[in-house]
């Protein structure tokens, strides 16, 4: 039985309870926001709700993360709901997984694959399928142990081939290194074609650097409004709903700043509290349009009251990508979902945040703020272009379309066998044409 067999032969769980195991040091609001945030999750998957709450342990322990006593509460609470599913929003190793399903008698879920559920079923371009594939398979491999082992206890464990070796081993036994090499074949595959998708975003970075354009990467928790604030300010089209993880694709568009220079806009998938390391090192290579981009616009759910922790998550994932210290300009979205009486307040604890980061409070929705947004990305950019008049001979007329095309034309005159012309230029393609412009 392989990860993807029994993926698709798994039905939806009807009377799923949901438990967060509150660990020692946990601050309890941290551990009642995760199980809500779980039970966001879980809905999105379409899966019935029987129960959801915290149980809290004393110590950690290996086998159930929690002790014995509290494992058998967590399983007469599935017990009294009549669970055909259980979720722990927790991070199991394979083998806590099995001795909670054989515990409770039921399938057990952890956080991560949930969310690996959840990334499954929103990914849509080949690239997206491509790391969402990988990150469920590194995920599966280890669990792949206790897919076969009931073959073995039907058939009475190894036989008695002689001298051992293969004959001796049992069906399951023989059958999981089977899917053992095939799973790491496959693994190996998509990590070749994600890499080729790698090299050809590399191509097409190279080629916007070499005409000076930069560019910004929007980054956020999940649900914040990235997608919404690209479709407002690129008219892009992308899929932008009020649920998590809307989109998992890059969709980079380029805008005219009101500076006259060109930006080019990029989504970013978003993030959440407690995402499996494997899901980042999956999504590198779209993750790296924020490692390479010019200027971070950091986009919050103003609304949420968890927004300052949500900033945090963001920007913890971001320092593991080795980020550094890029321009980010806050963006406070939502702002007509906050009562009025609560809308200083509000906006006060995320000035606080932002430090001294430019502060945006926007409703996207309402197209509010935009313009604002606009002009700080014009005063972080403001370095990079050039304002001047060119004398180009007509001879070199295509100059003049690649000045329309990178940067902002304000005038355009012809004197006899030259074309004058006034126009704010990225300073790489103004210093190629330097021999042109007028003192």
């Amino acid at each position: 039985m392989s990860f993807e067999i029994r993926e698709k032969t798994e039905k939806k769980p009807q009377r799923a309870v949901l438990i967060g195991i509150g660990l020692p040091g946990e601050i309890g609001r941290d551990r009642f926001a995760l199980l809500a945030e779980l039970v966001d999750l879980v809905t999105n998957l379409g899966y019935g709700i029987a129960e959801s709450r915290v149980v809290w342990t004393r110590e950690l322990q290996a086998k159930y993360l929690c002790g014995i006593g509290k494992a058998e509460e967590i399983q007469s609470i599935a017990a009294q709901y009549n669970a055909d599913c259980l979720v722990l929003d927790n991070m199991l190793s394979p083998s806590q997984q099995r001795e909670w399903e054989e515990l409770v008698g039921v399938p057990v879920k952890d956080r991560e694959e949930i969310i690996l559920d959840i990334f499954a079923q929103r990914a849509r371009t080949r690239e997206a399928v491509m790391q969402v594939d990988l990150a469920r398979m590194q995920y599966a491999l280890p669990r792949m142990a206790g897919m076969w082992q009931h073959l073995d206890r039907q058939r009475g464990g190894s036989g008695g081939g002689k001298g051992g070796g293969a004959a001796a081993r049992g069906e399951g036994e023989k059958q999981i290194e089977v899917d053992r090499r095939l799973a790491r074949e496959r693994i190996e595959m998509i990590r070749r074609d994600l890499k080729q998708v790698r090299q050809q975003r590399a191509t097409q970075r190279k080629e916007r650097i070499r005409h000076g354009i930069p560019t910004a990467a929007i980054v956020g928790y999940t649900n914040a409004g990235k997608s919404s604030l690209l479709n407002v300010l690129t008219n892009a089209g992308v899929l932008a709903q009020d649920i998590l993880f809307a989109t998992l694709d890059t969709t980079s568009r380029k805008i005219e700043l009101p500076d006259g220079q060109s930006l080019v806009l990029t989504d970013t998938v978003g993030f959440i509290r407690n995402l499996p390391h494997r899901l980042v090192e999956a999504f590198k290579s779209t993750l790296e349009e924020a490692v390479m981009a010019d200027l971070l616009v950091h986009v919050v759910d103003a609304s949420d009251a968890d927004a300052p922790q949500h900033y945090a998550t963001t920007c913890a994932v971001l320092e593991d990508l080795n980020v550094g210290e890029k321009p980010v300009i806050l963006v406070g979205n939502k702002l007509d979902q906050i009562r009025d009486e609560e809308r200083d307040g509000v906006l006060s604890r995320l000035r606080e945040v932002a430090g001294n980061a430019p502060f945006v409070p926007m409703s996207v929705t309402r197209g509010e703020g935009v313009q604002e947004l606009l002009s700080e990305c014009v005063k972080i950019l403001a370095h990079r272009v050039q304002i001047a008049t060119y004398r180009i001979p007509q001879a070199e007329a295509r100059l003049l379309a690649i000045m329309h095309r990178d940067g902002k034309v304000e005038s355009v005159e012809y004197e006899g066998n030259n074309i004058v012309v006034r126009a704010t230029l990225p300073k790489e393609f103004a210093a190629r044409i330097e021999s042109y412009r007028e003192i």
